[in-house]
């Protein structure tokens, strides 16, 4: 095997852009395809549960307010890619640029903490999803030939190395500017599996004949319970809403003219217009199919079992949208680690150089110390999602506590702190 130093990352950037030497071709399109890639992921499935806890009422009226707050937290955001000036001003490429420079050190530094274990957190649950939905057509195989009585059981642990594998080879793509063929990709899985998910509560609801459910939804042994278990619906909505988070990263792939923040804020409106819309007909339809027995996920918990062809096609898509969904929220904790290396060793040839493999009979690899590290970090989510198991109720937590700080506290700042300068 020979290695060679082949050539710098500076170099292998490109060049020529308004200000900063990168190259943007986003359009209005691919940014919805990014946001849509972001927000819907399999926990559209669950929002018939989330219905059910709430009522006909309650349930459809948070999904419409959190949209609501969505997209307006998405407008305000959108004008602090640049400051001072929206259109004219130097770029934050990222949020936490943003934070940094509207609200000070110790706010970025507050915020990073978190939208880095916001990051952590949800592809762990990705990575935990992908698994559940790979055992799901197992089991819906095994139903079909054996009955729905049968003890199909099976394990996750392969099916979460066989991921982490898949996120090894696909984290290769440099950053977010490469992406947009795989969240087009992606975008048309979440469409395809959403629609299932709709089409197959439709079904039930004409085959029972009756709309089931009721106003208050489902009921529970106190109020406490009742509580519990309407606020963690409320916090499930939540975590399938914002992309705040990575609003900025994703509004940086735009190329202007025209204005980026006039295409984010146009892609935002077309997004969240599409995603409500599919949120509504799945949270809706399972909750009319299924009333008090609505289980967690409509595919993955198995409320329809036929044909069972069609829920093993839905999961499968399921499983390809969230190779995709993964990177979205993957690829900024890569650039962080490659920026802080980078600034921390800057002399580093093991740091700043491309490496070039050849191996007989194979074409030449370039690899570097970034691409090492992403692979590691690959590994690490793997690891921790063989022992860390999370649960419905830690989503609804983690939803509530990611709407208050990135789609309020944060966001409003950093809108307040931009019109002030």
């Amino acid at each position: 095997m020979n290695m060679e130093v082949d050539h710098s990352l500076e170099q292998a950037n490109g060049s020529c852009d308004d200000d900063d030497g990168q190259i943007r071709t986003g359009t209005l399109w691919s940014c919805v395809a990014h946001i849509i890639t972001a927000v819907i992921g399999a926990g559209v499935l669950s929002l018939a549960w989330s219905t059910s806890q709430l009522g006909w009422i309650a349930g459809p009226v948070a999904l419409l307010c959190f949209a609501i707050i969505t997209y307006v937290s998405a407008f305000l955001l959108a004008d602090c890619y640049r400051s001072p000036d929206p259109i004219k001003g130097t770029r934050n490429r990222t949020y936490i640029d943003a934070v940094r420079l509207n609200l000070g050190k110790i706010h970025a530094w507050f915020c990073g903490l978190l939208q880095n274990l916001s990051f952590y957190g949800t592809a762990i649950a990705y990575v935990i999803t992908t698994s559940t939905c790979m055992r799901a057509i197992q089991k819906s195989n095994c139903y079909h030939k054996e009955g729905h009585d049968a003890p199909c059981a099976y394990g996750n642990t392969i099916y979460m190395l066989l991921f982490g594998a898949v996120q090894i080879v696909v984290s290769q793509i440099p950053d977010f500017h490469n992406m947009e063929w795989l969240s087009v990709i992606a975008a048309i899985m979440s469409f395809t599996y959403s629609f299932i998910g709709f089409g197959l509560g439709f079904a039930k609801v004409i085959e029972n004949g009756t709309i089931k459910g009721s106003l208050t939804g489902v009921p529970a042994a106190n109020t406490a319970d009742k509580l519990w278990l309407a606020f963690q619906a409320l916090g499930d909505i939540a975590f399938a809403y914002p992309y705040s988070i990575i609003l900025l990263e994703i509004q940086d792939t735009l190329k202007s003219p025209p204005p980026e923040n006039k295409t984010m804020k146009k892609a935002s409106m077309l997004a969240i217009f599409m995603i409500t819309f599919f949120y509504l007909c799945c949270g809706c339809f399972g909750y009319a199919a299924f009333g008090n027995d609505t289980p967690g996920n409509i595919l993955t918990g198995f409320g329809f079992y036929e044909p069972y062809w069609l829920v093993d096609f839905a999961n499968a898509c399921i499983v390809l949208h969230l190779v995709g969904g993964y990177q979205m929220y993957s690829q900024p904790v890569f650039a962080v680690s490659e920026r802080w290396f980078t600034q921390k060793y800057p002399n580093s040839v093991f740091v700043n150089k491309f490496f070039t493999f050849k191996l007989p009979s194979l074409p030449p690899l370039s690899k570097s110390f970034q691409d090492m590290l992403q692979n590691s970090l690959c590994g690490v989510h793997n690891c921790n999602c063989n022992g860390f198991p999370l649960l419905q109720p830690s989503l609804g937590s983690f939803g509530g506590l990611e709407l208050l700080a990135f789609g309020h506290i944060f966001s409003c700042g950093n809108v307040l702190c931009a019109e002030e300068n």
